[in-house]
């Protein structure tokens, strides 16, 4: 997307448009899947452009009708009132401004996902290990290297916790909004008289930030080591190759014991702690903007009970648009698009 003070005038950005929807809808692309594709993110990105030079227009518009009404006014309590329109305008054209350049650079974002076991005992770790599964499956599916950055396994090949990361274009934008609580509905394998029990799951999606986006100043970290616990050979067991990271303004404590080596697992404990801190930045931000400039499905705060998988009856129910898919086993495969495409329509074109 153009930066919108340099953009194509509107009706010309209208025609480009025109003549994408055209292209989608012949034959002979829908046959080609690549040129499909191309077209669609093309599509995509010029309908958000569309979208913002509207509202841009339509402020700036505003803005001279005021200016020529401040001219024209001679009392002073109303041109007290005209200028303070003008400022609450020239604001809310900055906002419009911000929002297109943020919007660009959160697209082209990786991500870094958590998943934690809730209640429900080992079932829960088995289903965030299903959890995982699926997003490494879908992630292998778009061409996404998914990378394990903190893991701590449960005796029956679940996770109390892992922490990856997936990069690729468009990764936080196709999955940020899976963050919330997971629930599922299922006999467990170890349950022998056949109830069905109910177990949840954490699920956060996190931008991963850079090192200019998110400084982190030395005094403000407390670095520990310690003994892996976990896997990684003799080696890890007797060294201190472990890693905890204290943020000391915000409280936030990271731990990394994945890799052999104690200086890999400070850069993966960092990685995470500069993640949440900017998911911080930007839940801020978004508490900042008005109602009627919000997502429609809004962002699921990790309390909130986004998606129910209840296998007796083959369903998965996302709780903010009230949709259900009834193929939960091929979902679970790694086949999250119609889900994917149904929770951010901009990206089912």
């Amino acid at each position: 997307m153009q930066d919108l003070m340099e953009s194509n005038n509107l009706q010309k950005l209208k025609g480009e448009i025109e003549e994408t929807e055209r292209e989608l809808n012949n034959p002979e692309v829908l046959k080609d899947q690549e040129k499909l594709k191309n077209l669609s993110q093309k599509y995509k990105e010029l309908k958000k452009e569309e979208k913002l030079l509207v509202s841009l227009k339509e402020i700036e518009e505003k803005i001279k009708t005021t200016e020529e009404l401040l001219k024209k006014e001679k009392s002073l309590e109303m041109i007290s009132l005209i200028e303070q329109e003008l400022k609450n305008l020239a604001d809310e054209k900055q906002k419009i401004e911000k929002e297109g350049k943020s919007g660009e650079e959160m697209e082209e974002k990786n991500a870094i996902i958590e998943i934690r076991a809730g209640t429900g005992g080992e079932e829960a770790g088995l289903f965030a290990g299903d959890l995982f599964r699926m997003y490494s499956r879908f992630a292998e599916k778009n061409n996404w290297p998914v990378q394990i950055l903190s893991s701590s396994p449960t005796s029956l090949n679940g996770y109390k916790e892992i922490i990856f990361g997936v990069k690729g274009k468009n990764v936080w934008e196709a999955l940020r909004h899976e963050s919330g609580v997971h629930r599922v509905q299922r006999i467990p394998t170890t349950e022998k008289s056949g109830r069905i029990h109910t177990s949840t799951v954490s699920v956060a999606v996190l931008p991963e930030a850079s090192e200019v986006e998110v400084k982190l100043r030395p005094e403000d970290l407390e670095i520990s080591t310690f003994r892996s616990s976990g896997h990684g050979g003799q080696n890890v067991q007797k060294v201190e190759t472990a890693v905890r990271i204290i943020h000391k303004p915000t409280g936030l404590v990271v731990s990394c014991q994945e890799e052999r080596f104690q200086q890999r697992n400070k850069d993966k404990a960092l990685k995470i702690l500069r993640a949440r801190l900017l998911a911080q930045q930007l839940e801020k931000q978004e508490k900042e903007l008005t109602e009627e400039r919000r997502l429609q499905i809004g962002k699921a705060m990790r309390a909130e009970k986004i998606r129910t998988y209840n296998f007796p009856q083959n369903r998965i129910t996302d709780h903010r648009i009230n949709k259900s898919w009834h193929n939960l086993k091929k979902i679970l495969q790694g086949n999250l698009e119609e889900v994917i495409n149904d929770l951010n329509p901009d990206l089912a074109r």
